[in-house]
């Protein structure tokens, strides 16, 4: 029978602490009969029943009245379909409010009275009294991040907790229930304490410096209810005790973290440590004028040790230095055991790949990347750096004592512990690992904020990387809280700004050099990420948040297009890494800025007036409507001609007007034949270019599925599964583990792109994985939430199967499909309370209610084609086009002549009629031989 299965609360749930006092609800159903609707449900608060009419199940409006600080609420909830078949009530959701309410004090920032060095950790401890408790509440804060105890014992699993925020705008709590942890009599309340985002210094090439602050601190408010029904609250201020001399004597988010066993301080963390010889703490008080802000409650779960990953084999490098090879570049750092002298130091430093056997530093740039350890010594020692985190694969282990055992280390994998939701897989292997790559990119880059690299000196909140990756993001993970926070955060510092979105949030670049103007595809994360939330969870409250965010953020670019519909004329940083671009260049992309500008100046007014008619603005809706108009018609007659071709002649200006719909306007047929012409010609730059990538991080999410949808699925295809460099698949075959920032970061004889900026762990070219979901599997969004459904799979004929399973709002969905001898057959499940509409070859269109659906749908099976002979004056279109011969051809010019094969790898001239021996001027003629011999050896007949 129908069952609640699953009942929350926003946003989190891995606790029963909720951020707001008006927690919006949602359930799902399971093993409903087919084609379940709710007409009805009732949500149950002790004696208090409220009935929901329709089927609204997802973030339902809290009907109680507020929360009360200190009281747990205790739901439950039972629906009603329409055909009668009901659900029993479902188990108890308890919930706390974890917000401070206003009127309660919060404990003081405090920190050391006297830091002797800059970024000083410190120990930090006070002493209580308590009766018999009922419950305990700590709340806590930090510039910077801590991890806090109880008599000794940790209060929750946190890393690098409380996270990363603005700091000047935001700082954000914990809240942990201790009721366990606090007994009758003595107690003691202790944090270790380090700077990490806090103290940190950015900037580039080595000119760094600290933004928010120098040194850390701590603050708490701890709440304890007694039995006898009195209250009491234990706050942090002056009078604590404070010491910098313990064991952590360095940590840096970039340098690593120097950890000094000999200076450990025993029982420093529980009641009756004599602690007379420690200073009382200093009191944080104002930075430069201006209060601390009072911190919000965390609205996703913290980051955690979420795996950990052992030693896959040990090297020996040429200059004798010993490696690990973990087999997976993540992110984390290594726990160790080591058994030795006292005083002995022992050095872990840290790298992606290696470089000629040797560990690959390059690419950190000034990011030390090292951790070190020195042994108390006497027994065997096991540790793990607390306050930092790496990029890698590998590690050189120096100063170890004696004999080495891989089992002495393990690599912990560390990322906020977002609850994985959507799961792909396929037989064909290296599309299987190039999905995996981009959920362990993402993994390791979704660590208190979505940065763009987790490695060298940077690792900060790109809004370009996640503006394009986002719906890959959702499409993989619960990130809801995790974005939704990093909004309030894009929001602050926007508006703290007043006009501009800083590149980067938390903005720690403060309008340095030429970051100080806005940015197309950056800035627009601000209406592309809540967009995005809003589609793919249904959650019109992150709308209604961001929105004046949206709105600043589109009068802001509308000054720049100065009444002309257009954005131009000013730095932008374009397509950024078109693999064309020069490696020192990666915003001299093929594409123009101002196309790239102009297309998000559009798309942005476009998202916004949708925004403003859904939250009920009709003023905004019909004036940013009017201004996206506007700008449409500005862009095609600024850089579309009549002819279909773009004024900028590559794939990402195709992929923009298209993927955008800025050829396309409300009752214009006219338009229609333009736009094939477009993608007609997007089709021949596909094919021109030897079917490679020809985009960097604005066109790489939308030219795969512009193509597919406008009815050049093949080429679609061949782009997917090329394995040549630049393409999607070239890394894979480097023996990639997850997606690099350059089409390029490794070069084919295996050094390091020499380029300034690479990156071996960038998520932003793995936004393909969004198009892996919703066109190949065929699991598509139609009404927000998934409340409504697409099942619309392509089956690409070089595949055998693929599938997608999603956990959405409303329960399991899944697309797949395989072929067999009877053709190919999709599997569909439709989770309850929802519907889908099926669109499939051969099907007449219709919708599914929910439950389990097959299809069998008729193979496209092309007989196999007779192969014209080949020849060097061929039409070069007869040669691109097949697969066999142009890897011929590649063979023999990379053994022959490799620049030439470089160089019509980049670029090949693709026509009908035009000859492929264009691409050989001045070739020798024994190369021309050699290549009409290639041809001429291949069969007569190839795959169609």
């Amino acid at each position: 029978m129908a069952t609640i299965s699953t009942l929350t609360a926003e946003l989190r749930g891995d606790t029963e602490f909720v951020a707001t006092t008006r927690p919006r609800l949602s359930w799902q159903v399971t093993d409903a009969e087919p084609g379940w609707l709710q007409a009805w449900a009732e949500i149950r608060l002790g004696d208090d029943v409220v009935r929901v009419e329709g089927r609204e199940s997802n973030l339902v409006a809290w009907p109680f009245a507020p929360l009360e600080p200190g009281r747990v609420a205790g739901i439950r909830v039972r629906a009603v379909g329409i055909s009668g078949e009901a659900t029993e009530f479902s188990d108890e959701l308890r919930l706390r409010l974890g917000a401070v309410s206003e009127d309660a004090p919060w404990g003081s920032l405090i920190g050391l009275p006297q830091p002797q060095r800059p970024a000083q950790p410190f120990l930090l401890r006070a002493e209580f009294e308590a009766t018999r408790v009922a419950r305990a509440t700590l709340h806590w804060t930090a510039l910077g991040v801590a991890e806090v105890s109880l008599n000794g014992v940790r209060i929750d699993d946190a890393v690098l907790a409380p996270g990363w925020p603005t700091y000047h705008h935001r700082l954000l709590h914990e809240t942990t229930d201790v009721t366990d942890l606090v007994v009758e009599g003595a107690n003691c309340v202790a944090a270790v304490v380090a700077g990490c985002w806090f103290t940190e210094s950015y900037g580039f090439h080595g000119q760094g410096a600290p933004v928010f602050g120098s040194q850390p601190a701590f603050a708490m408010r701890l709440e304890v209810s007694y039995a006898d029904g009195s209250t009491d609250e234990v706050l942090s201020d002056g009078g604590w005790r404070v010491t910098g001399d313990g064991p952590l004597v360095a940590s840096g988010l970039y340098a690593g973290e120097s950890y000094d066993a000999r200076l450990a301080v025993p029982g420093w963390d529980r009641p009756g440590f004599d602690d007379g010889a420690w200073p009382r703490a200093e009191v944080i008080g104002a930075l430069d004028g201006v209060q601390w802000p009072r911190p919000d409650p965390q609205t996703g779960p913290p980051v955690r040790r979420i795996q950990e990953v052992p030693v896959a084999s040990v090297l020996r490098s040429p200059s004798g230095s010993l490696l690990l090879d973990f087999g997976q570049n993540l992110v984390g750092r290594l726990r160790i055991t080591v058994d030795g002298p006292s005083g002995q130091v022992v050095t872990l430093r840290h790298a992606e790949v290696l470089e000629n056997g040797e560990l690959g530093t390059r690419p950190l740039r000034v990011a030390e990347a090292t951790d070190r350890y020195t042994l108390a010594g006497g027994a065997p020692e096991t540790w793990e750096p607390a306050f930092t985190f790496h990029g890698f694969r590998y590690a050189q282990i120096d100063g170890w004592p004696g004999e080495f055992d891989p089992a002495a280390v393990v690599a912990v994998v560390l990322h906020n512990d977002l609850n994985r939701t959507g799961e792909f897989t396929t037989s064909h292997q290296q599309v299987a690992r190039l999905h995996d790559n981009v959920v362990w990119s993402m993994r390791g880059n979704f660590l208190a904020i979505p940065t763009d690299c987790p490695q060298r000196d940077e690792r900060l909140g790109w809004t370009g990387d996640i503006g394009v990756f986002a719906p890959t993001a959702a499409g993989l993970y619960d990130v809801r809280g995790f974005l939704a926070n990093w909004l309030r955060d894009l929001a602050a510092d926007q508006l703290a700004d007043g006009t501009n979105i800083p590149l980067v949030i938390p903005d720690v670049l403060k309008g340095a050099g030429p970051f100080g103007r806005p940015t197309a595809a950056w800035g627009d994360a601000a209406t592309i990420v809540p967009w995005t939330l809003y589609r793919r969870y249904g959650d019109l409250g992150v709308l209604a948040e961001a929105y004046p965010s949206m709105v600043q953020w589109c009068e802001t670019i509308l000054r720049e297009s100065q009444g002309t519909g257009l954005w131009q004329g000013r730095m932008q940083l374009g397509d950024w890494l078109d693999p064309t671009a020069p490696p020192e260049n990666p915003a001299a992309a093929k594409t123009s800025g101002d196309v790239v500008a102009s297309a998000y100046l559009a798309h942005s007014l476009d998202l916004t007036a949708r925004t403003a008619r859904l939250l009920g603005q009709d003023e905004d809706a019909e004036r940013f409507a009017a201004e996206a108009a506007t700008s449409r018609a500005a862009f095609r007659a600024a850089y579309v001609t009549e002819g279909g071709r773009m004024m900028s002649d590559a794939q990402t200006a195709y992929a923009l007007a298209l993927g955008f719909d800025l050829v396309k306007e409300p009752g214009e047929d006219r338009l229609a034949e333009l736009r094939a012409r477009l993608a007609r010609r997007l089709a021949e730059l596909v094919r021109e270019g030897g079917y490679h990538i020809a985009t960097g991080f604005v066109g790489t999410p939308l030219v795969i599925d512009v193509l597919s949808a406008t009815g050049y699925l093949e080429e679609a295809e061949r782009l997917l599964l090329q394995t040549r460099c630049p393409s999607w698949l070239y890394p894979v075959t480097m023996g990639a583990t997850t997606i690099w920032e350059r089409w390029d970061s490794m070069l084919p004889d295996g050094t390091i792109n020499p380029g300034e900026m690479t990156s071996f762990n960038h998520y932003a070219l793995g936004a393909v994985a969004d198009w892996l979901h919703r066109v190949v599997a065929g699991l598509d969004v139609l009404e927000p939430g998934y409340s409504r459904l697409r099942i619309a799979p392509r089956p690409l004929r070089r595949m055998g199967d693929a599938r997608y399973r999603l956990d959405t709002p409303y329960g399991l969905a899944e697309v797949g499909w395989r072929r067999g001898a009877d053709g190919v057959t999709v599997e569909a499940l439709v989770p309850a309370n929802t519907t889908a509409l099926v669109e499939l070859p051969g099907v007449e269109p219709g919708e599914v209610g929910s439950g389990r659906h097959t299809w069998t749908i008729p193979e496209d099976r092309r007989p196999v084609a007779t192969r014209r002979p080949l020849t060097i004056e061929s039409p070069a279109a007869d040669i691109i086009d097949d697969e066999e011969a142009l890897a011929a051809v590649l063979a023999v010019l990379r053994e022959r002549d490799p620049e030439r094969a470089a160089t019509l790898t980049r670029q090949v001239l693709w026509g009908e009629r035009r000859p492929f021996s264009l691409a050989f001027l001045f070739a020798p003629p024994e190369l021309l031989r050699a290549v009409d011999a290639a041809l001429a050896g291949l069969p007569g007949t190839r795959e169609p």
